[in-house]
Formats: C-alpha cells, sequence, structure tokens
C-alpha cells in the first residue's frame, strides 16, 4: 500500500516536472514563434480609405464631394448565434427584428441570410449609411455586427452637371464621366493600420498606425456653374416646348478652348442610380456624331479663298436647282446670282455646289481635317467619339457636293464648336480643355484675313439670312443654321431632322462660340433657323450677362433687325 503511494506520488512528480519543462521550453526556447503564431490569429492589417478629391467648377463652387459614412458588415458565425438556442434567441429577438427592420427585411429573411453565409466570416448588411444611423443601428449591441469607415460621393448640383462630372461604383471608383478619366488623380492612396481584433472580427484596439491614408487631388474644372445652370434651364425649357426627342448645348471660350457649359437633355440624377441605362448616362455633346449639313458650306468657301477666289465671286443658282449625275440638288426657290457672303447667308446647296465641283475635294477634305473633324478634340473626355471624315480615294461629282453641304461625314457637338472657335479666333485651333488648368497649345490652320472674311459672311446668316432669330439685342452675332435628315432602315427619312446652330459673340471680336443641337423636334417648323437659333438667342444673351461681356452695338440698332425667319 505504501509503495503504491510512493508511486502515485512519483508519478506526479514526474508529470508536473514535464509539464514544467514543457512550459519552460516553450517560454523560452518557442516564445517568438508562439506569439507569432498568437499574433498571426488576432492582430490584422486594417484598411483606411482614402478621402476623394473634390471637384470644382472654375469660380470654386463644388461639383462632386465626399462625406463621411458607416457601412454596416456581419460575421454570419457570430451573428447566427444569437438564435441557435432558444433561450438566446428569446433574448437577442427584439434586437433581430430591429436590425432587419433597418435593413428593409423581415427578421426571418436576415436570419436565413446569415444561415446560407455561415461559412463566411465577412458579408455586407448595408452600405454607405449616415453615421448618426449607422451608431442608432450599432447601439443595438447585436453580437457580430461591425463598422467600416468609407466615404459616399454626392453631386450638389445633380442632373445639370451629370454627363459631364459621370458617376461612381459603389467602391468609390469612376465609372463615367471626368470621375472615370481622372479616377487616379480623384482616388489617393489607401492606408493601413494595424489592428488588434478578437475571434469574431470585432477591432478590439488600435494598435499602430503604417501608412497614412493620402487623400486625392482635387481637380478644378472650366466650367462656370453659373452658365452651366443657365444652359441647362434653357435646353430642359426648349426640349420639353419642342417635343424634342434630346439635345446638347456646348459653349466655349474662344481665347483659352475651355469649355464653359456642356449640357444635355434628357438628363439623370447622379445621386439616385437605380435603373440607370447606358444611354442615359453618356454625354451626348461628346459622344453622338451626326452629319453637320449646312454648318460646313464655310470651310468650302475657306477652300475658294484660299485657291484665290475673290470675296465677291458670283455663282448663279438659277433656277434653284442643279442635276449631278443622277441626283438633283435644291434650293427652296430660285435665288439668282449670289456672290459668296449671299451663298453662305442663303445657305444655298446650289451655290455650295456649283463651288465645290471647281475645288479641288482633296483640298476641301483637308480643310475639314484641319479644323479638327475626324480626331479627337483634345478633352480627355472618356469614350469622345472622333466623328467620321472619309477620304475618298476618287470622288465622284455627288460625293463632293454631298460633303461640301454636310453629308457624307460625320461631327460631334464639341466637334463643331471647336471648328468655329477656329473662324472665331482668327484662324488658330486650340486644343479644348474642361479642365481650369495647363498652357493652351495653339496651331494656326487658317489665314486670319481668311478666317475674318469667313466671320464677316457669317455676320450676315443673322442680319439677312437663315438665322435672324439667333439675334441678341446689343450684340453683333455670327453664326450658321443646319437641317439634316436622320438615317431610317431605308435611307434618308423625311419625317424625323436634327436641326442646329453653331454662332459666335461678339462678331467682330468673339468671346465665346456656342453650339445648339436638337435631336427630332415634334414641331411643325423643324429647321435649325426656326428651333435651334433662338435657343441660341436666349442662352447666350444670358451668358453675355453672366460673364459681364459688354454690348458692341447700340440695342436699338440691334433690335430693329430681329426677324421671325
Amino acid at each position: 500500500m505504501v509503495i503504491r503511494i510512493y508511486f502515485a506520488a512519483a508519478c506526479m512528480v514526474m508529470i508536473t516536472a514535464g509539464i514544467a519543462a514543457r512550459l519552460g521550453y516553450l517560454s523560452l526556447v518557442e516564445k517568438e514563434f508562439l506569439q507569432g503564431q498568437g499574433d498571426a490569429r488576432a492582430i490584422r492589417m486594417e484598411l483606411i480609405n482614402a478621402h476623394r478629391g473634390t471637384i470644382w467648377d472654375s469660380r470654386g463652387k463644388p461639383l462632386a464631394v465626399s462625406s463621411p459614412v458607416i457601412s454596416l458588415w456581419a460575421n454570419p458565425k457570430e451573428i447566427s448565434r444569437n438564435w441557435e438556442s432558444p433561450e438566446k434567441a428569446n433574448r437577442n429577438m427584439d434586437k433581430v427584428v430591429q436590425l432587419a427592420k433597418f435593413l428593409g427585411i423581415t427578421a426571418a429573411e436576415l436570419m436565413q441570410r446569415m444561415e446560407n453565409a455561415r461559412d463566411r466570416d465577412f458579408v455586407y448588411l448595408v452600405r454607405r449609411l449616415p453615421p448618426p444611423v449607422a451608431r442608432r443601428i450599432l447601439s443595438l449591441d447585436l453580437g457580430g455586427v461591425f463598422e467600416e469607415k468609407e466615404y459616399h460621393r454626392y453631386y450638389p448640383t445633380g442632373e445639370v452637371t451629370a454627363h459631364l462630372l459621370g458617376i461612381n461604383d459603389i467602391e468609390d471608383r469612376g465609372q463615367e464621366g471626368l470621375e472615370l478619366s481622372f479616377n487616379k488623380r480623384l482616388s489617393g492612396s489607401p492606408g493601413r493600420m494595424k489592428v488588434l481584433k478578437d475571434r469574431n472580427g470585432g477591432i478590439v484596439r488600435e494598435l499602430m498606425l503604417v501608412d497614412d491614408a493620402r487623400p486625392g487631388q482635387d481637380l478644378k474644372l472650366s466650367i462656370d456653374l453659373r452658365v452651366q445652370y443657365h444652359a441647362y434651364r434653357e435646353l430642359k425649357t426648349a426640349i420639353s416646348h419642342l417635343g424634342a426627342k434630346s439635345g446638347s448645348i456646348v459653349i466655349l471660350d474662344v481665347t483659352t478652348g475651355q469649355v464653359l457649359s456642356m449640357v444635355n437633355q434628357p438628363s439623370f440624377n447622379p445621386n439616385n442610380r437605380k435603373k440607370l441605362s447606358i444611354d442615359a448616362v453618356k454625354n451626348r455633346a461628346v459622344t453622338d456624331r451626326f452629319e453637320p449639313g449646312s454648318t460646313v458650306k464655310p470651310l468650302t468657301v475657306a477652300v475658294a479663298l484660299q485657291s484665290g477666289y475673290p470675296i465677291d465671286t458670283e455663282i448663279n443658282t438659277s433656277p434653284g436647282e442643279l442635276i449631278v449625275g443622277k441626283f438633283t440638288v435644291r434650293d427652296p426657290r430660285d435665288y439668282g446670282v449670289l456672290d459668296l457672303r449671299r451663298v453662305i447667308a442663303k445657305s444655298s446647296q446650289v451655290g455650295i455646289s456649283k463651288l465645290a465641283l471647281k475645288l479641288d475635294a482633296e483640298e476641301v477634305w483637308e480643310m475639314s481635317r484641319q479644323v479638327g473633324f475626324g480626331q479627337s478634340t483634345g478633352s480627355g473626355f472618356p469614350g469622345e467619339s472622333s466623328g467620321i471624315l472619309p477620304n475618298h480615294s476618287r470622288w465622284s461629282d455627288i460625293e463632293r457636293v454631298t460633303f461640301a453641304y454636310g453629308y457624307g461625314l460625320m461631327v460631334t457637338p464639341l466637334q463643331l464648336a471647336g471648328a468655329y472657335q477656329v473662324i472665331a479666333s482668327g484662324g488658330i485651333k486650340r486644343d479644348i480643355s474642361l479642365l481650369h488648368e495647363g498652357a493652351v497649345k495653339e496651331t494656326r490652320v487658317l489665314d486670319e484675313n481668311i478666317a475674318n472674311s469667313l466671320r464677316m459672311m457669317l455676320k450676315s446668316v443673322v442680319t439677312e439670312g437663315t438665322a435672324t432669330r439667333a439675334a441678341i439685342p446689343g450684340y453683333q452675332v455670327a453664326g450658321k443654321t443646319g437641317t439634316v435628315r436622320k438615317m431610317g432602315e431605308n435611307g434618308y427619312v423625311d419625317n424625323r431632322h436634327l436641326a442646329f446652330f453653331v454662332g459666335m459673340i461678339p462678331a467682330e471680336d468673339p468671346k465665346l462660340v456656342g453650339v445648339v443641337l436638337v435631336n427630332e423636334p415634334g414641331t411643325k417648323a423643324y429647321g435649325g433657323g426656326a428651333v435651334a437659333a433662338p435657343i441660341f438667342s436666349r442662352v447666350m444673351a444670358g451668358t453675355l450677362r453672366l460673364l459681364g461681356v459688354p454690348p458692341d452695338l447700340p440695342v436699338a440698332d440691334f433690335s430693329s433687325k430681329r426677324g421671325h425667319g
């Protein structure tokens, strides 16, 4: 009996000594390894989201801002424990019901959702809540629910700048517009924080800042929000009144090539992006291309002047039509003999066709290329169309004629504005910019005297030609109307039109170029002079006032010449 007691005691001593030896070994020899293994299961690197840069207009008004929000996530394994026994379920059911109510679902749906994700450690419950709302949910103190600090993009100007700014995805990455093209600049770099987490994934303590988050850079645009609001309001009213399918307006600063305003209708609210289609978010002013019609006639005249034709060259347009191969080109009426100025003022198809047939087709094509057709404007806007500028190996007579009055090539509203900016600036082409910063790249593509002559011809379009309704009291306006039929399944159709007007003001020393495009007006009068020119007049009159551009004519002198053509 005594031997058994001694034996048992000896075994206990040996076991105790073995445990002590093992503990000593682990604490002394394996300490670093074990501590590292423990830390690996408890210490984690947490990302710190970076603040996205603000987008401003040219006068410092915010267009896109990021505000702090809180996203809630859950550890399904932990949250499911809240109802794994009847006792826990009874104790936590009120909290589960309240959480489900916040999420817009039933308690049963929440429980099933967590059960389906039971093998996961992380699932979002709701993204981007205002902090006070998130705090109310967290105050339920329901185990397994945690917070993540993020930022939410907000657009104070809503649909007014929607197509220009674009939108971000749920991770705050640019998806459309300038948010996309300048995403890297705006995004910044996230930081990293070493944290101690419990077994359920909740942060117990912040241990050390490893990398500080670097906020994104701000972006200052060339857009003047005052002008943007004004143009948007006028376009929205006009499109509704005309029953048109859509419309666009672009306004450029002649001296810098900067875009002061770019608006489209219909628009969308970037702060409420439910059921948005690709068609709804695209910026039609830079992506949609169309045949420019009569707005390119001044370019054909420019080639004639470069080729040595005098400015008073006369063309006999009688009897108001011209047979070209199997086709007949017609004017609305017989204009008789017209000089080059009146060919532009009356927008004579016959006159410009006869002139085009006398000129070298490649030179006419080259003029279109030099003013920017068939190539990017340099704006950097994502998805910008370069249009279509076909160069035929051998031009037929009808191709030469139709090209001269704007069929067979395609441009965007922004490209058309850029082409007229060349005329307005005395023959200097400038890359178009949407930013307030940066040097202006300039290239002379047209003789200054020729550009000035074209500008004077375009004045007569407004004073006595097809665009009398583009006139603005106190200012000389120069510009050109355009009206084209749209393509259908079997060619051009007679009941679907594009109407546009492009002009510059003040005509003697242009400061602004504006383009107005109306797609499929539903009114009886559908021409550029009747539809687009009045919109141009209202938009540019308000823009001149907002920018403080002084009149260059006595009001009485110009108001008396307004017509209704």
